[in-house]
């Protein structure tokens, strides 16, 4: 029971998160890891992204925005999601995971750019990104 207890107690904290946007479309072709921390950098991500509607409102002196681009994808099929971030030390850290299409799975032959924007809690330290998809597949 003792042990128990100190596993839970070294299991960070998951800090809330908002899905701001997600989709299979990004005008971001190119696989990348972002976080933005102010309106300019908001703003021009969002143009990037390419997207005509406007960027959601966020208050950036309670939070910052994370996020993870697959770039170009052969078919459909594919999603990021992320799964938790929590602080370790200085460190923001952000998990996330890919899902492929199923083998044999229905996909259509179109070029897809996965993505997945979320709203997190203001970080002044550094921030990483973990990818734990192999992690994820392996426990099946």
């Amino acid at each position: 029971m003792l042990f128990l207890l100190f596993a839970l107690a070294l299991t960070p904290q998951n800090l809330p998160m908002q899905v701001l946007a997600q989709g299979p479309l990004s005008d971001i072709g190119t696989a990348r890891q972002v976080v933005v921390r102010t309106e300019d950098e908001w703003q021009a991500l969002w143009r990037q992204h390419g997207v005509t509607k406007l960027p959601p409102t966020v208050d950036f002196t309670q939070n910052l925005v994370a996020g993870v681009f697959l770039g170009s994808r052969p078919s459909s099929g594919y999603k990021v999601e992320i799964s938790r971030a929590y602080a370790d030390g200085q460190d923001l850290v952000i998990e996330y995971k890919v899902e492929k299409p199923a083998p044999g799975a229905m996909t259509a032959p179109i070029i897809t750019s996965p993505y997945i924007l979320v709203l997190l809690p203001a970080h002044p330290g550094p921030v990483r990104f973990v990818d734990v998809s192999a992690a994820h597949e392996h426990r099946h």
